[in-house]
């Protein structure tokens, strides 16, 4: 139940009973999920962790058209949203970028003066100065954990500012001391959303499709959606990244809510649910051949599209298939003794549900995965995955670039991928490569999503697993980051501490 009455949502390790750190089988990570014997632990050392104010959330709501971002913190709190907008801009206008695009964000610059005396003055400018610079539709207004620890009252300010603004403002309760698990940032954000921009709706759009991504899926990614969507007569309305306000406003007169990663997505689904009738669901997310005709044929369940919808995927199976399979053929024969290639991956809990029977369609194996975290919303889909797969073990690590190194050397895969914020160069003879791009990544090389971006996913590691020039160049020039005791003992996760960690948890 989601309750819209209060300021913010309930962090995920209350909503959902998020861990930040596991490592054993995924059966039994699914058992103690359900049964509530696994929480949160410290360690003794942590070499990094994600913010929740800024582990993606700050640049993907600065790119919101026409809206404005203030970040209610010391400056260097809003440091990630700098490098954005040249990222960005690394989209060509003619893949779909808006021409007229920039990012408007303010920060309050909180000092220790305002630690001590408060810095709502600082907020009310920033407010009208936003206003006065930018003439947005919408504010959003980020806390801190400044803001947090001194108990400002931005729901206060902004009440007041609020009758002197035409934008809407919209307070995001994002303070990065109180979670550990970076999603409650995303259910915060959307906690905002539905409370203060959807508008309830006058009439519903029978061929909208809403569809809320993560930045980690790419520029091409959301062209390959597009074209698949349009096929069948349907318009997908994405969400967050450039979305003008409008597309937040009538996000309940969709037919239905369709996932691109449901870790990410989960509160939005449930609310636009709860609050205004758009059904949705949570599996599965159109990666691999597979699962794209099912996350079609879901949609067209809920918009009347079911004809269009089998017509259209037989066509995209004639084409896409027999290229599948071309690359299913060079990974069996890639060992030269009938073993499969196996394949590491570091990765969100929404792409450990997609990937790991992705990398069986394309005749890999997954002797382990790696996930930031995990929660029980997407228990029933991880059952599935074992069931599909078999079982496997799971390192549940938030970006700990150490325990990664361990258990890339224990597995000794053929191939490691990486998150790009999870540590990603390690010093071995065998192949090494990211797991996925971002969103200004225009390259069609760096899709994943749909039929595109199946082969061209497939592609990229066939590719990667056959290059290696980068890796034998890191074994030979290169000294081992970390002593040779650390990965000989045998526990990844050595330096956690046995008792759970309180306060968030």
């Amino acid at each position: 139940m989601i309750d819209l009455t209060t300021d913010t949502c309930p962090n995920r390790e209350q909503r959902a009973g998020a861990i930040n750190a596991y490592f054993g089988k995924a059966s039994d990570l699914i058992r103690g999920i359900k049964e509530g014997t696994l929480c949160n632990r410290d360690r003794d050392f942590q070499q990094s962790s994600g913010c929740v104010l800024n582990f993606y959330l700050t640049t993907r709501v600065v790119t919101i058209r026409d809206a404005v971002m203030i970040v209610h913190a010391p400056v260097g709190c809003s440091s990630t949203a700098l490098l954005y907008r040249e990222v960005y801009r690394r989209v060509p206008v003619s893949e779909g970028r808006p021409a007229l695009f920039d990012l408007h964000w303010l920060t309050t610059n909180l000092d220790e003066k305002d630690v001590v005396f408060g810095g709502a003055d600082k907020l009310r400018f920033a407010i009208r100065e936003a206003e006065r610079r930018y003439d947005p539709r919408a504010i959003f207004v980020l806390a801190s954990c400044t803001s947090g620890i001194i108990g400002e009252d931005i729901e206060a300010v902004i009440a007041e500012m609020q009758e002197e603004t035409a934008a809407t403002i919209v307070p995001v309760h994002c303070e990065g001391i109180r979670s550990r698990i970076i999603q409650t940032a995303y259910d915060a954000f959307w906690h905002g959303v539905l409370k203060y921009l959807v508008k309830k709706p006058v009439k519903k759009q029978p061929d909208l499709v809403n569809i809320a991504s993560m930045l980690s899926y790419t520029w091409q990614d959301r062209i390959e959606i597009t074209r698949l969507l349009n096929r069948i007569g349907l318009r997908p309305n994405f969400i967050p990244e450039f979305a003008t306000v409008e597309q937040f406003e009538m996000l309940g007169e969709a037919a239905v809510t369709a996932p691109i990663c449901p870790t990410y997505t989960d509160y939005i689904s449930r609310g636009l649910e709860q609050e205004f009738g758009v059904p949705y669901f949570m599996f599965p997310s159109p990666v691999g051949i597979d699962h794209t005709d099912e996350w079609l044929r879901e949609i067209a369940r809920h918009t009347g599209k079911e004809r269009e919808t089998e017509v259209l995927i037989k066509e995209e199976r004639e084409k896409w298939v027999p290229r599948m399979e071309a690359i299913r053929e060079e990974f069996s024969r890639f060992k030269g003794n009938g073993e499969k290639v196996e394949i590491l991956g570091s990765l969100g809990q929404g792409r450990l549900i997609t990937q790991v029977p992705f990398f069986e369609e394309i005749g890999v194996k997954t002797p382990a995965a790696i996930c930031q975290d995990f929660d029980n919303l997407v228990l029933d889909e991880i059952k599935g995955v074992v069931e599909e797969a078999g079982d496997f073990d799971i390192l549940v690590n938030t970006f700990q670039a150490a325990e990664l190194a361990h258990i890339t050397r224990s597995y000794d895969p053929d191939m490691a991928l990486t998150c790009p914020f999870q540590g990603s160069s390690y010093k071995r003879g065998k192949g090494s490569t990211r797991i996925h791009a971002l969103r200004g990544d225009a390259r069609r090389w760096s899709a994943q999503a749909g039929y595109k971006g199946a082969v061209a996913y497939g592609n990229f590691l066939l590719q990667s697993l056959k290059n290696r020039a980068f890796q034998r160049t890191m074994l030979a020039k290169t000294p081992d980051t970390y002593y040779e005791w650390w990965y000989k003992q045998p526990d990844p996760l050595h330096y956690l501490k046995k008792e759970a960690s309180g306060g968030q948890g």
